[in-house]
């Protein structure tokens, strides 16, 4: 009974009760896994540039908002090509000794999962506009403006970034929307954002609880292709939009375009495989949508058709085996 009466005795036993359990459950363990969970073969380290978007993107807020993790369940399918792994979040590290800010998957899903973001979106013309004003290029977003990361300048300097947006989004803007640093980091994080590809030697996760989707056929000559219309949603509609309008003054229009309505599918197919600058001023540059997301011959296939068939556009099908053919060629 001496030992609970004296308070020496009893407050330094269960103190060192909870460091021998703070030692076995958490930092024996966080060590293993440390030394067990490496990097994957193809994952890269944060440039300086993407490191100080890093730190922006924790001091606008933003993972609030946004998860950076693929769960192994179908509905998170959207955001990436396979469900994250611990391997995933190995390169990150603390960002200071008093800073554990090591991975910012995130709680809450207001806006959508960006741990691919970089491969889903790498556009940076759209990611700029979004970031200016989201409504711009997603009608419906609820996200905030973030214009206070834009400058207005009579004329452009000769590192500066003109940012694209639609004439309904500039009022009373009297000059160029020009990109500031803090701007350009965070964009350059964004882009970062892209799951590495697996070893052949590591299993890819199946997602669970899938729901049964019905292969679209493409009845024309393309024989059996995949669903174009949802191709074109996953990869193009976030510029073009789903009118096949594109947004004026940003991105333009595939409706009535004389490219997709066009017989030179060399070019047609040139420009989503390995992207475009059409160099015209109202216009951002488009990436190699087609080379990010290794479209194969019949998802370009299904694309053209879709978009050859669409919105009044009334051009040939295109099939499988044209499309292979010019993808061989321009390699």
């Amino acid at each position: 009974m001496d030992f609970f009466n004296d308070h020496k005795k009893l407050f330094s036993s269960a103190l060192a009760f909870f460091l021998c359990l703070t030692l076995v459950i958490c930092i024996l363990p966080a060590l293993d896994n440390q030394r067990v969970i490496q990097p994957l073969p193809n994952a890269k380290h944060l440039t300086a540039q993407e490191t100080r978007g890093k730190l922006i993107y924790i001091r606008e807020g933003c993972v609030a908002c946004h998860t950076q993790q693929v769960r192994n369940i179908d509905m998170d399918q959207v955001f990436g090509s396979r469900p994250s792994l611990s391997a995933d979040y190995a390169l990150n590290k603390r960002m200071s000794f008093l800073q554990n800010t090591a991975t910012l998957m995130g709680s809450e899903r207001t806006g959508p999962d960006l741990t691919n973001i970089g491969a889903r979106q790498p556009s940076k013309e759209w990611q700029f506009t979004h970031l200016y004003n989201p409504r711009a290029v997603v009608p419906a977003s609820i996200m905030p403006s973030f214009k206070w990361m834009f400058i207005e300048k009579e004329q452009l300097g000769p590192n500066d970034i003109e940012v694209s947006v639609p004439d309904e989004f500039k009022k009373g803007v009297k000059g160029k929307i020009v990109a500031s640093q803090d701007a350009k980091d965070l964009v350059a994080y964004l882009l970062s954002l892209k799951q590495v590809e697996l070893p052949s030697n590591i299993p890819v996760r199946e997602f669970l609880y899938k729901s049964e989707k019905k292969e679209a056929a493409n009845s024309g000559k393309g024989g059996n292709l995949p669903d174009g219309a949802a191709l074109y949603t996953a990869n193009c509609v976030a510029c073009h939009q789903a009118s096949g309008e594109g947004l004026p003054g940003a991105f333009p229009p595939l409706k009535g375009s004389s490219v997709v309505l066009g017989d030179d599918l060399e070019l047609y197919i040139t420009i989503i495989m390995k992207g475009y600058n059409a160099r015209v001023p109202e216009y951002g540059v488009m990436p190699p949508v087609g080379t990010t997301a290794n479209f194969k011959p019949e998802e370009v296939a299904a694309i053209m058709n879709h978009e050859r068939t669409s919105w009044g556009n009334n051009a040939k099908e295109v099939t499988a085996e044209e499309v292979k053919a010019i993808m061989d060629k321009i390699k």
